[in-house]
């Protein structure tokens, strides 16, 4: 057994036992696919052990392999937080959905001018049920969204602290008999099939906010659509199908559409703050005081007496971790 492991070599093995694709987890480390070779087989080398084995489809962890997967992620946890606690912290990394999105961009901002030492790096999930995988697998570490529309397995793993009451729109063609329209009644809606992210993994929370929401109002949720990855390709879908998209009020622009608040009642999506339990980095101090802050300032955390919610999300939103 050599006296020494490189902290190095034992990244390169856990993120490769994570994706068990050497292409993909080279992309996530942002080394080359040779350099990240090179290291498993140093620490193979080393340990004396093969930990992968290796065919032209695949890979997969041998008994070594998995035997050593739970010493080398503690060792890297212990690592992580020594860094923390002498403030030379590895990017925290910070999941805002979308790129258009407001909330979580705001928050991002000020956390960045609260500790210009730290290096806060975006990233993009698409969901919060998504990002919530990521999350508890340490390859993210900290994410917004609906918590309270989570699976109650996720959140056992998981913090949260509220950010933003949300209202919420609807996205219609520009030529649609209610885009006239500067608000959008939600009666008026009635009869309409309007896509709310139904058969989207990374979205549930999204898609059952939207079933609570239309529920006795005749209001339809249009049924899976393929999976577009990209602004452009999503913009493409929607334009063929032409349905209303359930939104919220910051949603970024898309070409032939108009964006309407929803009225009577407001409906609210609950948007928090979320990371993993544990987590200790002095990024994600500034990340949470920035969204107090930026909560504050904006008056994000006032409900409006109109305001619609769920009762699920209302004790959500009344917990200060």
């Amino acid at each position: 057994m050599p006296a020494h492991l490189d902290p190095r070599l034992l990244s390169a093995f856990v993120t490769v036992a994570e994706e068990l694709h050497f292409t993909r987890a080279a992309a996530r480390l942002y080394v080359a696919q040779q350099a990240l070779s090179r290291d498993v087989r140093r620490l193979e080398r080393e340990l004396g052990s093969e930990l992968f084995v290796r065919t032209t489809r695949q890979v997969t962890l041998t008994a070594d392999g998995e035997r050593l997967v739970p010493f080398a992620r503690r060792v890297l946890a212990a690592q992580d937080d020594l860094l923390a606690a002498f403030g030379q912290a590895r990017p925290l990394l910070v999941d805002l959905n979308s790129p258009g999105l407001v909330t979580g961009r705001r928050v991002l901002h000020r956390a960045r001018e609260l500790a210009p030492d730290c290096e806060l790096m975006a990233r993009y999930e698409s969901g919060l049920t998504g990002a919530a995988a990521e999350l508890l697998a340490g390859r993210l570490d900290a994410s917004f969204g609906r918590f309270a529309g989570l699976d109650p397995a996720l959140r056992t793993g998981l913090e949260q602290q509220p950010v933003r009451y949300e209202p919420m729109a609807v996205v219609l063609p520009d030529d649609h008999p209610l885009a006239a329209r500067k608000t959008v009644p939600l009666s008026s809606l009635a009869g309409e099939t309007v896509y709310a992210g139904a058969g989207n993994p990374r979205t549930p929370e999204w898609t059952g906010l939207a079933r609570q929401l239309f529920e006795g109002r005749g209001i339809r949720i249009a049924p899976p659509l393929p999976l577009a990855v990209g602004d452009e390709e999503f913009e493409r879908i929607m334009a063929k199908t032409r349905h209303p998209i359930l939104a919220v009020v910051d949603f970024p622009a898309m070409p032939r559409t108009v964006l309407r608040p929803l009225v009577d009642p407001v409906p609210l999506s609950s948007v928090s703050l979320v990371w993993r339990k544990g987590l200790v980095h002095p990024g994600l101090g500034a990340l949470r005081r920035a969204a107090t802050e930026v909560a504050v300032a904006e008056k994000w955390l006032h409900r409006p007496a109109e305001g619609w919610i769920p009762a699920s999300d209302v004790n959500v939103m009344s917990v200060h971790n």
